[in-house]
Formats: structure tokens, C-alpha cells, sequence
């Protein structure tokens, strides 16, 4: 219906109502008697489309849309967009009206457009007009096909931008003077970058950046990819299963947050600097080779989740060298997905002398072979020293009550004399794991701590209503 639709029922509404009422001394507010700032505010929350669409109202709403803070326009249907039956006319739209634009700043800027009757000519047009108005927040999703399509202004003229999210454009001959000295959130995902260099040349022109997030996809090969930047607190890559580079190099010393996720079964080659001051990581690797790279370079962090292979013919003290220590990390979570993961999980143990927390669990579209795929695990001799003295939770999400489960669950159980809560979500509903079975198995089995308490949850973590609860 829109907001004319609504706006025309509310006026109805309350004319009916004031016949109905008029001995009655109470004001009637309208919407007409609200400030012009006020009404700007609320215009904000509709589609763009809606709100120029107000215009036509009265003399008071004529031109209050020119001054949104916020402009936001798609031709992909669906959401808070704009939609029409020709996708022409959306480009139509913008040039029409947002030459007539009056706000002194944009808050945000948002183009999330199909290839078709959008050319990168017109897209560039338009952002020569958003970064004349002290643009804080652009948001571009648009396959240009390797054409560029940010203007030269675009580099120089951005020095009010707060955020920026590209997804799918080409990266192409960034200058030397580019400069974003106010960016502090990067978005970029499926870029096409004309030359090795180009994601780092950006980079450099963002002197304090905050936060970085970047995809890769498997349509571009490329060299070796650097992320150097000295003031970066979050860092998310993420590299698809068909990607081909040689490599990257990631340097960011003052790191809080670390997110990689490389699936690439290319090989190339990685150097990660320290992160002393990392506290929070997600590492979800392929390849032991990525492994080896990744896992001197972040013994400082305190909670760590890790998903990854390990090398079938090496042994797992060469894979990290002099026994790296974890002095910090007080809470680790494991998924079990790999076919050595075992091993994993029993080095971790050892080199986590501090460790808490205890989180278990197959995540989610992780592992080709749910139920037999990891090997036997392998016990830890001597005793890790987290389950002598620190471990006090440990909770298992999808356990499918495999020999290779039921070993560790029982070491755990056996060692950790500190333990206070033991929680074990079995899968039945998916894997048919028998509940009488699983606390039979572990329910009788030796505790170091007498004050553990043993809980059994019946039923699939995400169902979370569904849960059929034994506590031993």
C-alpha cells in the first residue's frame, strides 16, 4: 500500500474520530503537527522509493525527503527496496531525483544492484554525487564484470567515511593518494583485483582501520596477498575451496580478533606475524601446512575455536616445533569433523595449562562422514596439566557415541579433578545414539572430581525445546 495508503487511513481515522468526540477537550495530535525534523527521522525507516512518494502529500511534505540521512536503493526485489516491474526504471529513479538531494551528509549510501540496464557508468555518477555529501556509510553490491566503477573522487574526496562494504565490483588501479582517514570498518567480498598489490594499496590508504573483513572466491587467481595494518583490532578471511593464490603474508601486531577460514586445497604458502595482544580466534583449516603457520602466531589468545586437519605422516610435536604454549587460553572448542582431530585435541590439551572451558562438538556441514571418519584417540602421557589443576566445564554438542568418543569422554572424566559440570548433548534424532547405552557407558565410569555433575541431554543442539534432560 505504501505510506501515501497509511497515511491517507490515518487521516480518515481521525476526522471519524473527532465527529465522534467533539465535546471532548482533549488535543488531537496529527502527524502534519510534528517538526519538519521529526518527520525527517521517520522517513528515514521507509524504502527510499516510499519516501519520495510523500512529496506528493502536502506543501509541508513536498521536500522533506531531500533531506534523508539515509539513501538505499535495489533492483532484486523483496526487503526494504526499490522494485519494479523494469528494472530500467530504477536507474530512471536515482537520476531524476538524486541530483535533487539537499542533505549536507549521507549517513549511508546503499547500491545493491543486478547487472541489468545498471551500467558502471551510472553507478560512478551517482557516487560522485553520495561523496560530495560527506558520506559516512557506502554499501555497493554489483558485478561490474572487471569495469571500474569508482569515481577519482572516490579516493580523494572520502574523508568523512566510516564504513565501507564492496561485494563483487573490480578493484582497479588504486592510487597513490588514495586516503580514507576516517574508515574504520572494511567489507569486502568477491572483489576482482586488477593486481596483487591493489588489496594492500587500499589498505594502506586506511590509517586507522579497526576492522577487516574479506572473501575470496575462486574466479581470480593471484599472487601473494598481504594484509599489513599496524592499528587493525578484527580480522575475518575467508578463502574458497577452489581458490588459487600463492600465498599471504598477514602482519597486524595489535589484533584483538582473528577469523580464518581457508579451505583452499591449492597449495601456497603463509606467514602470520605474532598477535600478542589477540584475545578471540576462529581457525578453520584444510591444510597442515596453513597449520603449522597459524598456530605460533597466536599463543597469547583466550578463546580459541578451531576446526582442522592434521598431516597423516607427520607427527604433531614436528608440527608445532618446541611445543608452543597457550598460557592464556581459558576457553577452547573443538570440532571433531577430521579424520585426525583426536590428535588435535590431545595436543591442545597439553600445551592449555590454563584451560577452563571445555567445548566439543561437530559442527555443523563440517565432515564427509559423521559418524567414523576421526581415528582413535590417542591419550595424552603424561596427564595435560589443565586437567589436573584448571578444567572446570566441558560440554559435548552432537555426540554420536562412537568408540573414539566414548575414550575421550571417559579420559576427560577420569583426569579432571576439577571438573564441576560435564554436559553431553547426544544426537539421537539424526544418528540414532542410544541414551540408556551412553549413560550406561559414562555414567559408571571413574570421576577425579567428586563434585562433577554429570548432565545428558537427549536430543540435536538446535533444538534446544526439545531437550530430554538426565542429570547423573
Amino acid at each position: 500500500m505504501g505510506f501515501l495508503g497509511y497515511y491517507v487511513r490515518f487521516k480518515k481515522r481521525k476526522v471519524k474520530r473527532t465527529k465522534l468526540c467533539r465535546r471532548s477537550l482533549a488535543p488531537v495530535c496529527r502527524i502534519n503537527d510534528l517538526s519538519d525534523e521529526l518527520l525527517i527521522k521517520i522517513l528515514s525507516f521507509l524504502p527510499t522509493k516510499a519516501a519520495v512518494s510523500t512529496s506528493i502529500l502536502s506543501k509541508q511534505w513536498r521536500f522533506l525527503w531531500m533531506w534523508l540521512p539515509k539513501l538505499e536503493y535495489s533492483n532484486r526485489g523483496g526487503g526494504r527496496c526499490y522494485c519494479s516491474n523494469s528494472s530500467a526504471a530504477l536507474g530512471e529513479f536515482i537520476d531524476k531525483n538524486l541530483p535533487l538531494h539537499r542533505a549536507p551528509v549521507i549517513e549511508r549510501f546503499s547500491l545493491d544492484l543486478l547487472l541489468r540496464h545498471t551500467q558502471p557508468e551510472d553507478i560512478k555518477r551517482w557516487l560522485e554525487v553520495a561523496v560530495s555529501r560527506s558520506l559516512r556509510d557506502l554499501d555497493i553490491n554489483y558485478y561490474s564484470q572487471g569495469h571500474n566503477i569508482l569515481p577519482s573522487s572516490f579516493y580523494t574526496c572520502c574523508n568523512s567515511l566510516v564504513i565501507l562494504k564492496l561485494c563483487c565490483i573490480a578493484l582497479v588501479d588504486v592510487p597513490s593518494t588514495a586516503r580514507f582517514p576516517s574508515l574504520k570498518t572494511l567489507r569486502l567480498q568477491y572483489l576482482t583485483y586488477q593486481h596483487d598489490d591493489s588489496l594492500q594499496g587500499l589498505l594502506d590508504a586506511c590509517p586507522v582501520l579497526e576492522d577487516l573483513s574479506v572473501r575470496f572466491g575462486g574466479e581470480q587467481s593471484m599472487g601473494e596477498v598481504t594484509f599489513i595494518v599496524p592499528n587493525l583490532q578484527r580480522l575475518s578471511i575467508f578463502m574458497a575451496e577452489d581458490g588459487e593464490f600463492d600465498g599471504y603474508v598477514i602482519d597486524t601486531p595489535s589484533l584483538k580478533y582473528f577469523k580464518l577460514e581457508d579451505w583452499s586445497y591449492m597449495r601456497h604458502d603463509v606467514e602470520i606475524k605474532d598477535m600478542p595482544k589477540l584475545e578471540e580466534a576462529y581457525v578453520g583449516l584444510v591444510s597442515s601446512v596453513v597449520l603449522k603457520s597459524v598456530i605460533g602466531s597466536i599463543t597469547s589468545v583466550k578463546h580459541l575455536t578451531i576446526c582442522s586437519e592434521m598431516p597423516k605422516s607427520e607427527r604433531l610435536d614436528i608440527v608445532y616445533r618446541g611445543g608452543f604454549v597457550f598460557n592464556q587460553l581459558t576457553h577452547l572448542k573443538q570440532c571433531l569433523c577430521k579424520k585426525n582431530s583426536s590428535h588435535l585435541l590431545s595436543q591442545l590439551l597439553k600445551d592449555s595449562p590454563n584451560l577452563r572451558v571445555l567445548d566439543i562438538s561437530h559442527m555443523e556441514g563440517h565432515g564427509s562422514d559423521e559418524r567414523n571418519e576421526m581415528v582413535c584417540w590417542d591419550q595424552p602421557s603424561p596427564v595435560p596439566e589443565c586437567l589436573l589443576s584448571s578444567l572446570q566445564i566441558l560440554n559435548w554438542s552432537r555426540y554420536f557415541g562412537r568408540p573414539q568418543d566414548i575414550d575421550i569422554a571417559v579420559y576427560i572424566l577420569k583426569h579432571a579433578r576439577c571438573l564441576e559440570k560435564a554436559k553431553i548433548i547426544a544426537d539421537t534424532r539424526e544418528h540414532d545414539v542410544q541414551n540408556l547405552e551412553m549413560i550406561t557407558e559414562l555414567a559408571f565410569s571413574s570421576r577425579a572430581s567428586s563434585r562433577c555433575e554429570l548432565v545428558f541431554v537427549k536430543g540435536p543442539p538446535i533444538w534446544k525445546d526439545k531437550y530430554d534432560q538426565y542429570v547423573v
